[in-house]
């Protein structure tokens, strides 16, 4: 019997012991917020307005998502889920770049999408299918879910290790140039740099499970023994659950390196520190920049190049 059919099995009969919950607990709710408005006050932390605005983001957010699921979870078209997770995947990639990371380069946003969609897609997909033992793996009660869960971890991770590749190709850009100048490819240069990005950006998952069942009780069991599900069921889904979100991390911290690298250092296995900026990404821009490269490698590239000119790959002196 698959992990969904008992789940829900176990869901009907346990609905009773669900609490019916308002708005009016919600409001409840949000006056524990004050706690943390007051201490950011008292000791100066100047944190009210992140507060009040991830508050209400909050909300709103879960509201929205809430009322889309309840539609797709109606529908069970496999279209739809797949379009909702692409969607999950769009907003977690924009979450890393905009909004977790303080460095940027131009094709930041592509590498982390694609790094992102990868990871989630593939594990997912097999996880749900072969170690849920779901045949339909893309039925929305537990597919929907279980990316989400993956997502909300593997977001983190990417960032961590973005940030530490993007430091510390600065911080040790003497030693990659000396590298380079060697003869060292742009890999073996950067090689050190990309083990401890992805070793930093591993060990909060790998901590977690270490922890997890002997101080914490993780929000995936939670959520289901709150709906009434069995315990070892619960259990069991958490361990499933667990060791997927350790392999989507893996998977997407290591592409995000692997492209972070392959941008800081050209094919000519040149560093270039320049091509990393301190402001924001640009959403509209990387967009744009996305679609405009797309086109110019389908139909404008040999004409663009001809219009363009010599560039900085063109040798000085033609023999």
């Amino acid at each position: 019997m698959s992990i969904l059919n008992s789940t829900l099995a176990a869901l009907q009969q346990g609905q009773n012991n669900v609490p019916n919950l308002s708005w009016s607990n919600v409001a409840v709710a949000s006056s524990f917020i004050l706690v943390n408005g007051i201490i950011s006050m008292s000791l100066g932390l100047k944190l009210e307005k992140s507060l009040l605005t991830s508050s209400i983001r909050c909300i709103v957010q879960l509201t929205i998502m809430g009322k889309i699921l309840e539609s797709i979870f109606n529908a069970k078209n496999p279209i739809l889920v797949m379009l909702m997770t692409f969607a999950l995947i769009f907003l977690s990639s924009c979450e890393t770049v905009y909004n977790k990371s303080d460095w940027s380069f131009s094709r930041m946003f592509p590498s982390v999408l694609l790094s992102t969609a990868f990871s989630t897609i593939f594990i997912g997909v097999l996880g749900t299918r072969y170690a849920m033992n779901q045949q339909q793996f893309w039925l929305p009660e537990l597919f929907i879910p279980t990316i989400g869960l993956l997502l909300g971890i593997t977001a983190g991770a990417m960032a961590v290790g973005l940030s530490t590749c993007l430091t510390k190709v600065g911080q040790q850009a003497e030693q990659i140039e000396t590298y380079l100048s060697f003869g060292a490819s742009r890999w073996e240069a950067g090689r050190a740099v990309a083990i401890e990005a992805i070793r930093l950006a591993m060990l909060p998952s790998i901590n977690s499970m270490s922890v997890i069942g002997l101080i914490t009780i993780p929000g995936a069991m939670t959520g289901q023994i709150l709906g009434g599900a069995p315990i070892m069921n619960a259990v069991r889904y958490q361990q499933i659950v667990t060791f997927m979100v350790s392999a989507t991390t893996s998977l997407g911290v290591l592409s995000v390196v692997f492209f972070c690298i392959h941008h800081m250092i050209d094919t000519k296995h040149r560093l270039r520190p320049e091509r990393v900026h301190k402001y924001k990404a640009n959403l509209f821009r990387d967009i744009k920049f996305l679609f405009v490269s797309v086109w110019n490698e389908l139909f404008g590239k040999k004409d663009q190049e001809r219009k363009r000119g010599p560039d900085e790959n063109t040798p000085l002196i033609n023999h």
